[in-house]
């Protein structure tokens, strides 16, 4: 299993962070992890972690909701990470409309200029979209970039559109609740060279475990949905999103 996002420099792992990433590595059939950047801070946790254990990988950048944290001369420091052979994507970067809308225009500049950085760096990138599905859209598909939508919560004619334009599209574990309408429809209708798997952990632990911290063992419940939905096996599931992974971040 490769978990393509996760955030394992937040301080609900603080008290066994090590013991619980060794683990995962040696017993708990996990082969990759790629740790996403919120900050500069969280980016360069994410380097250090990447650096400690063969199997972690760190994607780096500036999420929407830490827009007012961004600093002249952080984006040249996130440029200079990217050139770390262990920093496979650009990420979390993209627009969030659900806690703050009065600051779209400054979300949509530093989502641009990382987009130009990720162009000129040659490097994939991890878009976070909440409630701005449109005007992601609209930005992303104005640059010669590829990646992955995280956490995808739009529609199958959204994901078309994505797809059409060689875009990668990931499930965590909200394929697995109840109420997921928007992600099953995806899991069942997005190819087999596109399809992705992460946790976002701590957070959207899936079914039968919401509600706790999330860790990237907790995937293998989200690949069997998986293959549920796509009537498959979760042998087939782990073993194509582990290639596309692979293929996606070159590693």
């Amino acid at each position: 299993m490769i978990d393509i996002h996760a955030h394992y420099d937040d301080d609900a792992f603080d008290s066994d962070r090590d013991e619980l990433l060794q683990g995962l590595f040696t017993e708990k059939g996990v082969n990759g992890i790629i740790n996403a950047g919120c900050n500069l801070e969280s980016s360069l946790y994410s380097v250090k972690l990447a650096e400690r254990y063969d199997g972690m990988y760190a994607a780096v950048g500036f999420h929407p909701q830490e827009v007012d944290a961004f600093k002249e001369g952080d984006l040249e420091i996130i440029k200079s990470l990217l050139t770390h052979p262990k920093v496979v994507a650009i990420g979390e970067i993209g627009l969030d409309y659900h806690w703050v809308s009065d600051n779209k225009e400054q979300q949509k500049s530093l989502f641009r200029k990382q987009l130009e950085l990720a162009v000129e760096m040659n490097k994939p990138v991890v878009i976070h979209e909440r409630d701005c599905v449109a005007d992601c859209l609209e930005i992303v598909l104005d640059y010669d970039v590829k990646g992955v939508f995280h956490a995808f919560s739009g529609s199958k004619e959204t994901a078309k559109i994505l797809l059409d334009r060689g875009w990668y599209i990931s499930f965590p574990g909200t394929v697995t609740f109840k109420n997921a309408r928007n992600p099953v429809e995806n899991a069942l209708y997005v190819p087999d060279e596109r399809i992705l798997t992460e946790t976002d952990a701590p957070y959207l632990t899936a079914h039968p475990f919401r509600g706790k911290r999330n860790d990237s063992s907790y995937m293998r419940y989200t690949l069997e949905k998986l293959a549920e939905i796509r009537n498959t096996t979760f042998e087939y599931i782990e073993r194509i999103t582990e290639e596309n992974a692979k293929r996606l971040f070159r590693i």
